[in-house]
């Protein structure tokens, strides 16, 4: 494969699932690490991802946000317009962080009255522009490379409440390996977060299903409803839509 063809296969994989590792591109490209390194600092040089350490960020993840550098947004505003019919006035809610959440954070109409919790500031900043919102952002050690927080104090606070709603975007998903992850923190927040919700919406953009990263977060059966930017009758869903609500 030219250099070339696999930069670009690496940015993909970034814009598709947020985060890479180095040790993950190397075995998916059959080359050596340090290959995957030297790429990686040619694209950072050159402004595509982020370096971090053991691999790289998509440029969504940089502060301040930047909605240029946001992958698939038509795809992520069409699921944010979907998921919005699921919030009911005198709901309380907890909200994930990521690009999909964002947009749907704008779309909350300003009539809408309930509570939401989150554990990302960015959605929380967004929220706050609605007048009939209570949004309050759940307290803890910021991440760098989600822009969430995270660590015990959160997982602790999170195990005070009980919400009607919980909405998370997803790294991948599959009818087989349900929810999985590629960041053992954030796969711990999430896990607290489903565990204090009475019904789990999964936001994700088509690309990402039937896809499995090496952490459960949790299984398909545990997911209430399943939002994409598919048509629900569109054949790749109908594995899902046999098990969930698909919207």
């Amino acid at each position: 494969m030219l250099k070339e063809e696999r930069q670009a296969f690496i940015i993909h994989q970034i814009n598709l699932h947020n985060k890479v590792l180095s040790s993950d591109l190397s075995i998916q490209l059959n080359v050596s690490e340090d290959t995957i390194r030297r790429d990686l600092n040619e694209l950072a040089e050159n402004g595509k991802v982020l370096k971090v350490y053991g691999g790289a960020l998509s440029k969504s993840f940089q502060f301040p946000f930047q909605d240029g550098n946001v992958y698939a947004k038509e795809a992520k505003k069409e699921i944010a317009k979907k998921a919005i019919t699921l919030l009911q006035n005198g709901m309380t809610i907890l909200a994930g962080g990521g690009t999909t959440m964002i947009e749907l954070a704008r779309l909350v109409p300003d009539s809408l009255q309930c509570t939401i919790f989150t554990i990302s500031p960015l959605v929380a900043l967004e929220l706050a522009e609605k007048p009939n919102l209570e949004v309050i952002l759940i307290g803890g050690k910021l991440s760098r490379n989600t822009n969430i927080v995270s660590g015990s104090q959160v997982t602790n606070e999170l195990s005070d409440i009980k919400v009607d709603l919980c909405l998370l975007g997803t790294n991948s998903l599959s009818t087989q390996d349900g929810v999985t992850d590629s960041d053992w923190e954030v796969v711990q927040i999430k896990k607290a977060m489903i565990k204090c919700s009475s019904k789990l919406v999964i936001l994700s953009i088509a690309e990402k299903l039937n896809s499995v990263q090496k952490m459960k977060v949790v299984p398909i059966h545990d997911v209430n409803y399943l939002v994409t930017d598919l048509n629900p009758t569109h054949p790749s869903l109908t594995e899902f839509s046999n098990t969930i609500n698909v919207l």
